[in-house]
Parts: structure tokens; C-alpha cells; sequence
């Protein structure tokens, strides 16, 4: 029994770390999930892989595609499907707005991170991207060395 409750977190927090990397952000928004009921356990114990997840508008929804979330271990045959699309719960306003938005060349609506709000409810951030350049992460990559240099000289 007490190795459920150390398994089961309050409090998630998984990042896309590479997004950070490979795009830059141009606006971030918070959205809830449509899920099944294992589904939430498994996000639970942190079983959930975002760094392929990408966001699709179709007829004015907008769907999660590739996010794995891991099949709960204590489950049943009513298991859910790791790969399976999820539908992303935002106001009509800001789906308007995204959906106008991500039109443009080169724009993308990615999952930055997923976690479990105040009230229990699984969401998701999601942010309107823009593919970065080689240039521009080699910039990044030069401004965190020389931020990491900096902080072990004490300045």
C-alpha cells in the first residue's frame, strides 16, 4: 500500500526540453485534456513522453498527436492506447486566435510541458512556435556557456 502512494505524485511537471531548443516561442497558452481515466494515472507516475507532440487544428479543434503516455500497469483490458490523438480544451476566443495564427509560414503549435493543476486536472501548455536556425542555436548554446562560466566566477 505504501508503495502506490509513493508512486502516484501530486505534483507533475514534465518539459519538452528540446522545444526550447529547436524553436523559439512566440506565444504560450494552457490547455486542459480530453482523457480517459488510466490515462491520468499514468501522467500521475510521470509515464508521459512529449518531445515528438505536436498540435493539428481540425474543423476548429485542436488535437494533442504523438504524445506517449505510457499504458497504466494496473490496468485492464479497457487500457488506453498509448499514441492515441487527444483533444485539447481551450475558449472558441483563443482558438480562433491560434488557429489564425499558426496559418503562417514556418509557425507550429508545440507541447512545451504538461502537468496537474490546483483543482487535479491534467494540462497542458502549448506554445506558437518558430523553427530556430542553426546560427540561432549556436547563439543559444554560447549564451548559456558563457552564462554558465559566469555563475563559477561568482559574478
Amino acid at each position: 500500500m505504501a508503495k502506490d502512494k509513493d508512486r502516484i505524485q501530486k505534483h507533475v511537471n514534465i518539459v519538452n526540453r528540446k522545444a526550447s531548443f529547436e524553436y523559439q516561442f512566440i506565444d504560450k497558452y494552457t490547455a486542459g485534456m480530453m482523457l480517459k481515466g488510466t490515462e491520468i494515472k499514468s501522467i500521475r507516475e510521470g509515464k508521459v513522453n512529449i518531445g515528438e507532440g505536436y498540435c493539428v487544428f481540425q474543423r476548429g479543434e485542436l488535437w494533442l498527436y504523438n504524445v506517449h503516455i505510457a499504458p497504466y500497469t494496473e490496468g485492464t483490458h479497457f487500457n488506453h492506447e498509448p499514441l492515441r490523438p487527444r483533444k485539447l480544451l481551450m475558449n472558441k476566443r483563443e482558438l480562433r486566435r491560434l488557429e489564425s495564427d499558426s496559418q503562417e509560414q514556418g509557425i507550429t503549435v508545440i507541447p512545451t510541458r504538461i502537468f496537474i493543476s490546483d483543482r487535479g486536472f491534467a494540462k497542458v501548455e502549448i506554445a506558437l512556435a518558430k523553427g530556430k536556425k542553426l546560427y540561432d542555436k549556436r547563439q543559444d548554446i554560447k549564451e548559456k556557456d558563457v552564462k554558465r562560466e559566469m555563475d563559477r566566477a561568482g559574478y
